[in-house]
């Protein structure tokens, strides 16, 4: 494996369990401590360098003992993002749909070797082949059928709800790559106000509220409280009638 591939598949790694684990993580594993890279340096510290500077990791504080600095951390949207974009079904399935026509492609070229060094088993690997191409496009035929569908599977919402709240899809689907990313918690109301502001850069945090109540009452999300400790910031919590709302899943 390449060094770029293994800087990559650290950094998916931490950032996979950076938000299943919901939170803030240490950097770097110390001894029987975990951490989310392995070490400092090699691939482990060349990913962890990659996610501090393209902001898929914030750091969150700093704590000194003796004469060692800890650095905690946790995940961004833009990390949510990055994960899901990697890691999802359909960037897969893309994946796969591109091997199979390499494949199909190579098969001209790979018989004509064939031919060339086994003129006995010509007849033979024809068949062979054909045989191939036949389960290649058909398997290629339902990667394509499964991928329209996911594309076409958008989290739906009442057209009129779309229109007076058109950052309400972009949530939905924040909270659906947030889930299959493997995240365990419910989202915080900041985090969710941080992934959809970046797209509606307009969007206050009442029309944000007032949203958030329509998609709740049309069972689009689901809106939960949350404990005191863990509404650190407060401005964005939701008042409705009797009930004080932090948290939301999808």
């Amino acid at each position: 494996m390449q060094s770029t591939d293994r800087v990559r598949d650290a950094l998916l790694d931490a950032l996979g369990r950076a938000l299943a684990a919901s939170g803030e993580q240490r950097l770097f594993r110390a001894g029987k401590l975990d951490g989310l890279f392995a070490a400092r340096t090699g691939a482990a510290g060349d990913a962890a360098a990659r996610a501090l500077s393209e902001g898929l990791l914030e750091l969150v504080r700093k704590e000194v003992k003796g004469r060692t600095e800890i650095d905690w951390v946790r995940v961004t949207p833009r990390g949510v993002e990055f994960l899901h974009e990697h890691e999802s079904p359909t960037h897969a399935l893309h994946q796969l749909r591109t091997t199979l026509r390499v494949n199909q492609d190579a098969l001209p070229a790979w018989l004509g070797q064939m031919h060339e060094t086994l003129r006995r088993l010509v007849e033979q690997l024809t068949a062979d082949a054909a045989r191939w191409r036949e389960q290649l496009q058909a398997l290629e035929r339902r990667v394509s059928e499964t991928l329209r569908r996911l594309e076409a599977a958008g989290p739906l919402v009442p057209e009129e709800v779309a229109r007076d709240h058109p950052w309400s899809i972009d949530a939905l689907n924040y909270l659906d790559r947030r889930r299959s990313g493997g995240a365990g918690e419910p989202c915080p109301l900041p985090e969710l106000f941080a992934a959809v502001a970046g797209h509606h850069p307009g969007l206050s945090t009442a029309a944000f509220h007032e949203g958030l109540k329509v998609l709740h009452r049309r069972k689009a999300l689901l809106l939960l409280e949350a404990a005191p400790e863990q509404m650190t910031q407060a401005e964005y919590a939701l008042l409705d009638e009797s009930m004080v709302y932090y948290l939301a899943v999808r």
